[in-house]
């Protein structure tokens, strides 16, 4: 059986949540003016604040050649050779945004639960910088972030109490509507199980482990570099993360065979989960799904079957009592 082959079926349950089988469009990149903006979540009927955070240089009196091209990806300027040296590691450009912004959140949460009393005011304005695990709601999807199951999902086989890994966030195109994977289903599978006719998946592969990623037929690997640059051939989830699917296979074999990556560094799905742009802001306006940023480090930990409930209570509040409640079966 080819694993790239195969059609998942559950015959149990017709579930109306993902009906719009898409296809992979080619790869594509942008990179425009640094410009972060994002929206903090309010638990009251006031709706959402919006906070932007925008990101802006200096050019030194030392440095008249600094206004290099930004649009070319990973191509670090000409203008601060010398400065890229002496500047530490924490204030590169590369650095993950979401994690500064996941502090600006942690920030503000600390800021407002002293507000409410919950907390002894301190004397200090800095706060402990977030962990290696870290979560927290965002209002919209988008490319990296993750969408939890509420309850309301408890009852379709299919996606009770997951985690979808959106890899894309879509566009109105009818052909690139937003995808992903379940990441914390495993099936307690090798590849080598599937008996794939595949070369580089009975070989190079044979010893990782498969997931069911979701109902629509197609299958896709998930491919973590941890402080790598880049990939080519390759398109970035976030920071360390990148995926890719039968297309890219013997580029990740070349990959695996000249020791920039480890076998073990791969993770592969049977399936993907896909939306038209619309529908899934219609499953989230219904609340089938909470949307939520996480770490790279928690979504590539060693175990993926509690990560549910992990993420649910490292976003804190509300979210953390949904972890608790036992499942509804109907």
């Amino acid at each position: 059986m080819d694993l790239c082959s195969i059609q998942v079926k559950d015959s149990a349950i017709r579930n109306p949540l993902v009906s719009s089988a898409i296809s992979i469009p080619e790869k594509s990149s942008k990179l425009g003016a640094v410009d972060i903006r994002f929206l903090n979540r309010k638990f009251s009927a006031s709706g959402y604040r919006s906070l932007v955070v925008r990101a802006t240089s200096k050019k030194s009196n030392d440095d008249s050649s600094s206004s290099g091209d930004a649009s070319q990806e990973n191509k670090p300027s000409n203008g601060n050779k010398s400065g890229d040296s002496a500047t530490p590691k924490s204030f590169r450009l590369n650095t993950d945004w979401r994690e500064f912004r996941a502090n600006l959140f942690m920030k503000e949460q600390e800021e407002k639960a002293e507000a409410e009393g919950h907390k002894p005011g301190t004397t200090s304005h800095e706060s402990e910088p977030v962990g290696l695990k870290w979560a927290h709601p965002i209002p919209f999807p988008e490319t990296g972030c993750v969408l939890v199951a509420t309850e309301k999902l408890d009852g379709y086989r299919t996606f009770a109490r997951t985690v979808v890994l959106l890899l894309r966030a879509g566009t109105r195109h009818p052909q690139e509507g937003p995808f992903g994977v379940v990441i914390n289903r495993p099936l307690h599978k090798n590849i080598k199980h599937m008996k794939s006719t595949k070369n580089e998946l009975a070989t190079t592969f044979s010893e990782c482990s498969l997931y069911f990623g979701g109902p629509l037929e197609a299958s896709m690997f998930l491919l973590k570099t941890g402080d790598k640059t880049k990939i080519h051939g390759f398109e970035e989830v976030m920071p360390g993360l990148n995926f890719g699917a039968r297309n890219s296979l013997d580029e990740a074999a070349v990959l695996v065979k000249k020791g920039i990556v480890k076998p073990q560094d791969f993770r592969f799905f049977v399936g993907y989960a896909g939306w038209q742009l619309d529908q899934l802001r219609e499953e989230i306006e219904l609340d089938y799904w909470h949307v939520a940023a996480c770490s790279s480090d928690l979504i590539c930990g060693a175990s993926s079957e509690n990560l549910w409930e992990e993420i649910l209570q490292l976003m804190g509040g509300q979210y953390s009592e949904l972890s608790r409640k036992p499942k509804l079966d109907t």
